[in-house]
Protein backbone atom coordinates (compact mmCIF):
# COMPACT_ATOMS: atom_id res chain seq x y z
CA UNK A 1 0.00 0.00 0.00
CA UNK A 2 3.13 2.60 1.08
CA UNK A 3 4.29 1.79 -2.64
CA UNK A 4 1.45 2.32 -4.36
CA UNK A 5 0.93 5.50 -2.39
CA UNK A 6 4.53 6.86 -2.89
CA UNK A 7 4.71 5.86 -6.80
CA UNK A 8 1.01 8.19 -7.24
CA UNK A 9 2.31 10.68 -5.59
CA UNK A 10 5.82 11.00 -7.42
CA UNK A 11 3.43 10.75 -10.39
CA UNK A 12 1.85 13.97 -9.24
CA UNK A 13 5.12 16.17 -8.38
CA UNK A 14 6.48 14.96 -11.63
CA UNK A 15 3.68 16.00 -14.06
CA UNK A 16 3.34 19.47 -11.93
CA UNK A 17 7.31 19.76 -11.90
CA UNK A 18 7.21 19.19 -15.90
CA UNK A 19 4.20 21.93 -16.05
CA UNK A 20 6.63 24.25 -14.09
CA UNK A 21 9.00 24.28 -16.53
CA UNK A 22 6.71 26.18 -18.81
CA UNK A 23 5.15 28.09 -16.13
CA UNK A 24 7.98 29.45 -14.32
CA UNK A 25 9.75 32.97 -15.47
CA UNK A 26 13.47 32.00 -15.19
CA UNK A 27 15.85 29.64 -16.92
CA UNK A 28 17.38 28.14 -13.59
CA UNK A 29 13.94 27.69 -12.04
CA UNK A 30 13.00 25.85 -15.37
CA UNK A 31 16.08 23.76 -14.97
CA UNK A 32 15.57 22.83 -11.47
CA UNK A 33 11.78 22.11 -12.24
CA UNK A 34 12.69 19.64 -14.87
CA UNK A 35 15.28 18.11 -12.47
CA UNK A 36 13.01 17.64 -9.88
CA UNK A 37 10.37 15.86 -12.23
CA UNK A 38 12.91 13.57 -13.90
CA UNK A 39 14.04 12.72 -10.45
CA UNK A 40 10.52 11.78 -9.49
CA UNK A 41 10.17 9.56 -12.40
CA UNK A 42 13.77 7.94 -11.84
CA UNK A 43 12.30 7.07 -8.09
CA UNK A 44 9.52 5.51 -9.33
CA UNK A 45 11.80 3.21 -11.58
CA UNK A 46 13.34 2.48 -8.41
CA UNK A 47 10.19 1.33 -6.65
CA UNK A 48 9.65 -0.46 -9.81
CA UNK A 49 12.34 -2.90 -8.73
CA UNK A 50 14.47 -1.38 -11.74
CA UNK A 51 17.47 -0.57 -9.90
CA UNK A 52 20.06 0.46 -12.25
CA UNK A 53 17.79 2.42 -14.56
CA UNK A 54 16.23 4.06 -11.57
CA UNK A 55 20.04 5.82 -10.33
CA UNK A 56 21.14 6.35 -13.54
CA UNK A 57 18.08 8.58 -14.20
CA UNK A 58 18.17 10.63 -11.20
CA UNK A 59 22.43 11.05 -11.70
CA UNK A 60 21.89 11.73 -15.31
CA UNK A 61 19.67 14.66 -14.74
CA UNK A 62 21.75 15.94 -11.22
CA UNK A 63 25.06 15.89 -13.34
CA UNK A 64 22.90 17.65 -16.24
CA UNK A 65 21.65 20.35 -14.43
CA UNK A 66 25.11 20.74 -12.36
CA UNK A 67 26.58 21.22 -15.54
CA UNK A 68 23.53 23.45 -16.96
CA UNK A 69 23.87 25.57 -13.87
CA UNK A 70 28.14 25.68 -14.60
CA UNK A 71 27.36 27.15 -17.74
CA UNK A 72 24.85 29.59 -16.99
CA UNK A 73 26.98 31.13 -14.49
CA UNK A 74 29.89 31.34 -16.54
CA UNK A 75 28.73 32.43 -19.34
CA UNK A 76 26.09 34.86 -18.30
CA UNK A 77 27.88 36.60 -15.46
CA UNK A 78 24.99 37.38 -13.51
CA UNK A 79 22.57 35.29 -11.26
CA UNK A 80 20.16 33.26 -14.06
CA UNK A 81 17.50 32.85 -11.59
CA UNK A 82 16.88 36.31 -11.11
CA UNK A 83 16.21 36.98 -14.90
CA UNK A 84 12.65 36.36 -16.10
CA UNK A 85 12.61 34.55 -19.50
CA UNK A 86 9.82 32.28 -21.03
CA UNK A 87 10.30 28.75 -21.73
CA UNK A 88 7.52 28.50 -24.23
CA UNK A 89 7.24 29.86 -27.82
CA UNK A 90 4.98 30.08 -30.54
CA UNK A 91 2.31 28.43 -28.19
CA UNK A 92 -0.83 27.79 -30.25
CA UNK A 93 1.30 26.05 -32.98
CA UNK A 94 3.51 24.44 -29.90
CA UNK A 95 -0.28 23.61 -27.95
CA UNK A 96 -1.76 21.97 -31.55
CA UNK A 97 1.06 19.68 -31.80
CA UNK A 98 1.50 18.61 -28.55
CA UNK A 99 -2.28 17.96 -28.32
CA UNK A 100 -1.72 15.85 -31.78
CA UNK A 101 1.07 13.46 -30.84
CA UNK A 102 -0.67 13.02 -27.78
CA UNK A 103 -4.30 11.63 -29.39
CA UNK A 104 -1.65 9.85 -31.93
CA UNK A 105 0.23 7.99 -28.96
CA UNK A 106 -2.90 7.90 -27.07
CA UNK A 107 -4.61 6.11 -30.16
CA UNK A 108 -1.97 3.55 -30.50
CA UNK A 109 -1.52 2.43 -27.01
CA UNK A 110 -5.40 1.61 -26.76
CA UNK A 111 -5.79 -0.11 -30.07
CA UNK A 112 -2.80 -2.04 -30.69
CA UNK A 113 -2.80 -5.61 -29.28
CA UNK A 114 -0.35 -5.99 -26.68
CA UNK A 115 2.21 -9.34 -26.80
CA UNK A 116 1.51 -12.37 -24.73
CA UNK A 117 4.72 -12.67 -21.82
CA UNK A 118 6.43 -15.25 -22.87
CA UNK A 119 9.52 -16.89 -20.53
CA UNK A 120 10.05 -15.56 -16.74
CA UNK A 121 12.29 -12.83 -15.67
CA UNK A 122 15.79 -13.62 -14.70
CA UNK A 123 16.89 -14.03 -11.07
CA UNK A 124 18.33 -10.27 -11.12
CA UNK A 125 16.29 -8.20 -13.66
CA UNK A 126 18.61 -5.11 -12.86
CA UNK A 127 21.67 -6.93 -14.08
CA UNK A 128 20.02 -8.46 -16.45
CA UNK A 129 19.02 -5.18 -17.77
CA UNK A 130 22.22 -3.76 -17.44
CA UNK A 131 24.16 -6.08 -19.39
CA UNK A 132 21.50 -5.53 -22.01
CA UNK A 133 22.25 -1.84 -21.90
CA UNK A 134 26.13 -1.88 -21.84
CA UNK A 135 26.95 -5.42 -22.60
CA UNK A 136 30.48 -6.22 -20.72
CA UNK A 137 31.97 -2.44 -20.75
CA UNK A 138 29.41 -1.34 -17.77
CA UNK A 139 32.56 -0.26 -16.03
CA UNK A 140 34.23 1.44 -18.59
CA UNK A 141 30.89 3.52 -19.39
CA UNK A 142 30.74 4.11 -15.44
CA UNK A 143 34.37 6.08 -15.60
CA UNK A 144 33.55 7.78 -18.91
CA UNK A 145 30.68 9.42 -17.46
CA UNK A 146 32.93 11.17 -14.84
CA UNK A 147 35.81 11.65 -17.12
CA UNK A 148 32.97 13.62 -19.55
CA UNK A 149 31.70 15.81 -16.84
CA UNK A 150 35.61 16.71 -15.58
CA UNK A 151 36.20 17.63 -19.05
CA UNK A 152 33.14 19.95 -19.67
CA UNK A 153 33.82 21.81 -16.45
CA UNK A 154 37.22 22.05 -16.75
CA UNK A 155 36.70 23.06 -20.67
CA UNK A 156 34.18 25.97 -19.51
CA UNK A 157 36.86 27.11 -16.50
CA UNK A 158 39.81 27.35 -19.17
CA UNK A 159 37.41 29.38 -21.99
CA UNK A 160 36.28 31.96 -19.18
CA UNK A 161 38.43 35.18 -19.45
CA UNK A 162 37.19 36.00 -16.01
CA UNK A 163 35.32 34.34 -13.15
CA UNK A 164 31.98 35.40 -11.81
CA UNK A 165 33.92 37.21 -8.58
CA UNK A 166 36.90 38.96 -10.28
CA UNK A 167 34.52 42.45 -10.43
CA UNK A 168 35.72 42.04 -6.50
CA UNK A 169 39.02 41.83 -6.55
CA UNK A 170 41.38 39.10 -5.31
CA UNK A 171 40.00 39.48 -1.93
CA UNK A 172 36.85 40.22 -3.03
CA UNK A 173 36.71 43.51 -0.97
CA UNK A 174 36.02 45.92 -3.82
CA UNK A 175 33.11 48.20 -3.13
CA UNK A 176 31.81 48.65 -5.78
CA UNK A 177 32.44 46.29 -8.10
CA UNK A 178 34.44 47.06 -11.45
CA UNK A 179 31.93 45.33 -13.40
CA UNK A 180 33.03 44.97 -17.24
CA UNK A 181 29.86 43.98 -18.61
CA UNK A 182 27.05 46.63 -17.51
CA UNK A 183 23.74 45.63 -16.86
CA UNK A 184 22.14 42.41 -14.92
CA UNK A 185 19.82 42.58 -11.88
CA UNK A 186 19.48 46.56 -10.72
CA UNK A 187 20.15 48.02 -13.85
Amino acid sequence: MITHVAFWALAVIAVLAGAAVFIVNSMARASYSLAVSFICVGLQVLLLQQNYVGVVTILMMVMEMAIMAVYMVMFMGMNPALMPMSMVHDKRHALAVSIAVFVLLATGVLLEPWPARRGTPPDDVTAALGEELMGPKMLVMAAVGVVMAVTIVAGVVLAAHRGRYDRFGDDLRRRPARDPQPGGVGR
